[in-house]
């Protein structure tokens, strides 16, 4: 079998084939390492190599440009011309492009040169021993522990005709870890984001987990209605996470959005919280480091490919309650008249002068729910952004600020912009993964909030 040329070398090699004025490679070199467990025992593990090989050709140029974008899986010697003339021939085909607009020039990262980044099974060298100490005590307690760990590093190599070299390493690990109880059928989850899976402390997921499963010796059945409700860390990224995958300018200008104004402008400018609320991106915020440039393998709403390589900036998405930037591409800030701001991939979601944490939130409840999580979650209304979702892994009553048990799940009907004006209490932000959208989006720091009447549709027989 032929070895795969360096992604240095198939970067150069594709751009010295193109025939059109343009041309962008992007090749992605990704390990991925994963570990399995369920009923107090592994269960199966594994490590996997891939790469994903993205050809941008650009036909003429200025406002009149097109391009044809072409994506393989692997790409060995005897196809690069094949797929860079395919690419080509996308683009005479495609017509001009509405986002169309100069590629990006610029340097060449000080690490161009360097192999890709890689993970192994060793990543877990640590974890699955503790797996096991807590496997031991789990069997003792008549409990079971179910989970996934996965450590993955995608090293990009963008290239363009213009000269750009750009490379950027992305380490990233979560863990999931759900305990269930024999005798009393609960169960509970808990979840990390971590750059190196190796700093998780089992020990003490696996007491928050039991923790929670004691609460549950007590059941009682609510029924759906407005409850006052904290929303633990992970419940908040999720529902934020969504909001922040709505915020594309073009979107909202079109009126498709929650941040369109009526009569077809945009909210930016307008207050969307009572609160000193404020939402950012950091390509460099600590621990939750990302490509610090564009990386777009298509064009969208989202993002372009003709601003592959575009410098990225921090950038507050909602400042002080004020809805101050939407992602913004270069074709939609021509047509807002507002500042280029494209997608970070990082989100934190803080509120000035909040600290404490999910349990002091909820001693400041007389009578009200505690969150585990939320699952499912789906757009019911875009205007709005109502949401709809699932409760899961544990609901639990609270009363006089102590939880007194575990209730039903829910089904809930809620906008998380409209949380963030009716929120009336909230926490520190803290590094957190969300448990429907973390595998896809993990890098987020979210503090918890308490929602005093957070709606409940509709009583859910989901465990």
């Amino acid at each position: 079998m032929t070895a795969a040329l360096p992604a240095q070398e198939l970067v150069e090699g594709l751009l010295a084939l193109s025939r059109t004025e343009g041309c962008l490679v992007l090749v992605e070199d990704r390990t991925d390492a994963n570990l399995r467990w369920a009923a107090n025992g592994l269960t199966t593990n594994g490590v996997t190599r891939s790469r994903s090989v993205t050809v941008v050709a650009v036909q003429g140029g200025g406002t009149g440009a097109a391009a044809g974008v072409v994506a393989r899986s692997s790409v060995p010697a005897a196809d690069m011309e094949p797929l860079v003339r395919t690419a080509e021939q996308a683009a005479r085909d495609n017509g001009p492009a509405e986002d169309a607009g100069p590629l990006v020039g610029g340097p060449t990262s000080t690490d161009w040169a360097d192999p890709p980044g890689e993970t192994s099974a060793g990543v877990f060298a640590a974890l699955a021993p503790e797996l096991g100490e807590r496997f031991a005590v789990a069997a003792a307690e008549d409990r079971f522990l179910y989970g996934f760990a996965q450590h993955e590093v995608v090293t990009t190599y963008l290239g363009s005709s213009t000269g750009l070299r750009l490379r950027h390493e992305q380490p990233s690990g979560f863990i999931g870890l759900t305990g269930r109880s024999r005798e009393l059928g609960a169960s509970s989850w808990v979840g990390r984001h971590s750059r190196d899976i190796r700093d998780v402390d089992v020990a003490a997921l696996d007491t928050e987990l039991t923790r929670r499963l004691s609460w549950s010796r007590r059941t009682v059945a609510l029924p759906a209605g407005r409850y006052d409700t904290v929303l633990p860390p992970t419940a908040v990224a999720d529902l934020m996470v969504y909001a922040y995958w709505t915020m594309a300018a073009r979107d909202a200008k079109e009126g498709r959005t929650v941040f369109a104004r009526p009569g077809r402008g945009i909210r930016v400018g307008e207050r969307l919280s009572r609160h000193p609320v404020t939402m950012r991106s950091d390509p460099s915020l600590a621990g939750m480091e990302c490509a610090p440039f564009v990386v777009a393998h298509a064009s969208g709403s989202h993002g372009s490919v003709f601003d592959n390589g575009l410098t990225l900036a921090p950038v507050s998405w909602i400042r002080e309650g004020e809805l101050s930037a939407l992602v913004q591409t270069r074709h939609s800030a021509r047509l807002t008249g507002l500042p280029v701001t494209p997608a970070v991939d990082n989100l934190r979601l803080e509120v000035a002068g909040a600290t404490g944490s999910t349990a002091e939130l909820t001693s400041g409840m007389d009578r009200g729910l505690l969150l585990t999580s939320l699952w499912y979650i789906r757009e019911v209304e875009p205007q709005t952004l109502l949401l709809t979702g699932l409760t899961r892994d544990g609901v639990y009553l609270v009363e006089g600020g102590e939880v007194a048990g575990a209730v039903n799940n829910f089904r809930f009907n809620e906008s998380p912009v409209s949380l963030l004006d009716r929120l009336v209490a909230a926490g520190a932000a803290v590094p957190t993964l969300g448990r429907n959208v973390g595998a896809y989006f993990p890098r987020t720091e979210m503090p918890p909030l308490r929602v005093p009447d957070f709606t409940m549709s509709t009583v859910s027989q989901a465990s």
